[in-house]
Parts: structure tokens; sequence; C-alpha cells
């Protein structure tokens, strides 16, 4: 059974001026992505600048999720790091409190050959064994690559690693992978820009940026591809195609939690090295909400 299908959202982490979580605002932002039809909250992802929160913060934020949902939609809970120890110390801390499955992003800066990459999720994976993974290739963010027969691999090989989060870009990579696995991998895209082309390669939904600020529109496009309705959720991805590029023109999440204060839905500030976003890009990420039908404050 897959761990969801749809749109799970990468959420924000919100703060205060301060750079302190804000947990009262991450509550009400859960609570209005289950109210617009998101499939999962995917907790303590690079949207939510996981890089920049400590380990305390990191394990509070995902326990906090894990209890605000309350089952009612799956919690996915990011626990990857660079250092397999600490990846398996997070993951094991996720399980214990309820994830329904754990996002592994690959090692990144001192990165790994697929050799290291087979060891790295086969022992974090052994330390949680009844947690399913999401493995997460995002080369252009961690200088790794997870090459089709290694994804493959792990999936086959290891019972509770079951799925992918491809954001390589490279649907070309991501049609070979999912020729070789045979059903035995499930793919999620990982760019709300390809949501469409890798859904007709046996993707069953998207982890997602733009779920931040349009959450319905992104589960309708989903839904409406699986249901058959091809020429109302291509109309989706190609209407919000302006909206993506805008929500990526500066580093993610710089745009997103941007977006998200236009609206009014005051998350705060971004944690350094990551910075306000210059004015001549607000001002058309501005437009392009406008334009998508998304309401400014």
């Amino acid at each position: 059974m897959a761990i969801f299908k749809g749109a799970g959202v990468a959420i924000v982490t919100p703060m205060y001026d301060d750079g302190k979580v804000n947990y009262d605002k991450l509550g009400e932002m859960i609570e209005f992505q289950i109210a617009n039809s998101t499939d999962a909250i995917v907790i303590c992802g690079t949207t939510g600048e996981s890089s920049t929160l400590t380990h305390g913060e990191h394990l509070k934020t995902i326990k906090f999720a894990i209890d605000k949902v309350a089952k009612r939609i799956p919690v996915i809970a990011g626990t990857g790091s660079n250092c397999t120890e600490t990846a398996i110390m997070m993951s094991k801390e996720a399980a214990s409190y309820g994830a329904d499955a754990l996002l592994l992003v690959t090692p990144y800066y001192n990165k790994a050959t697929q050799k290291g990459l087979i060891a790295h999720y086969t022992a974090i994976a052994n330390a949680v064994p009844e947690t399913p993974i999401i493995m997460y290739n995002v080369p252009s963010r961690t200088g790794c690559n997870i090459q089709p027969a290694t994804a493959v691999e792990l999936a086959k090989n290891v019972k509770n690693i079951v799925g992918i989060k491809a954001a390589s870009g490279d649907l070309s990579q991501i049609a070979k992978m999912m020729s070789m696995a045979d059903g035995c991998l499930e793919l999620y895209s990982g760019n709300d820009d390809q949501v469409l082309p890798i859904l007709s390669l046996g993707g069953l939904g998207v982890i997602s940026v733009l779920s931040n600020v349009a959450p319905k529109e992104t589960h309708d496009m989903v839904m409406k591809f699986m249901e058959g309705d091809i020429a109302g959720a291509t109309k989706i991805q190609l209407d919000a195609i302006p909206l993506v590029n805008a929500l990526f023109c500066e580093v993610n999440p710089i745009p997103v939690k941007t977006a998200m204060n236009l609206m009014g839905m005051e998350v705060g500030p971004l944690r350094m090295p990551l910075c306000e976003m210059e004015e001549a890009n607000k001002e058309k990420l501005a437009a392009a909400m406008k334009d998508f039908g998304l309401k400014l404050a």
C-alpha cells in the first residue's frame, strides 16, 4: 500500500522575528493544508529549512507535526543527514513518535559513491525496520545522484525502502529507473514543473513546494490525472508554470516563504545564510501569484 497518493506539501517551518520556530503558526498551517485537500505533510525537508534547525528543534518540529495531524493524513519526516549515524539517530526518534514514513536525502557535501549510498540507506533502514523510507534524490543540492540501478537495488533488497522523491530534473533517468523497477518503487515528483510527466511514468504524486500556497490546485492536478481527466490535469500544470518558475527564481525556500507572507500567512523570516528576496524578484513573484488567482494580503 502506497504511503500516499496525490500532493504532499513540503511544508515550510514558520519562525518568529527572532528566528525561533513558531509552533502556533505551524499548527495553523497544518490545519490549512488538511482543510484544502493536501494528501500528506512532509515536515523538516529542504523547504522546512532543516539544514539550519538544531537537532533538538528538528525533532521537536517533527513530533509537533505528528501530534497535530493525529493520523488524519500521513506525516513524512525528513531525517536525512550526510552523517549516517546522525540520520539513524534522527530516524529512530521520528519513528518512535509515529512518523508514517521517513524522507532521506542523499549525503551532501561529503557525497558518496553508489556503493556508499547502498550502505548508507541500508544501515538507516535496518535501524527502523518497521518504518517506510522514501529516498530523496536532488543532486543539484547535494552533488550526489542516485543512479537508477542503485535505487532499484535498494528497493528490491531492503524491505522498508519503498519509494523515491525524484528531483533530478532528468526525465530520461527517471524513466530508465522505472523501467528497471518493475513495480518495486513508489515514485514521487520532487519538481512542481514536472508533476504530470512523472505521473505518466508511474508516479503516485508530488512532494510539493507549490502546495504551500496552492494546496487544493496541486491536489486536484494529481487527482484529475489519476481519474483520467488528462486535459484538466494538464491545464492546472501549465497554468501553474509561471508561478512555479517564480517560486524557484531564487533558492528554495526564499520565494515560497515570501509568497506566504505576501498572502498574509505570517510565516516569518528565513535563517541565514538564506536572506530576504531581491525586490525585483519579489515583484515578479507577486505578479505570478495574482495571475494564478492567489489573493495577496
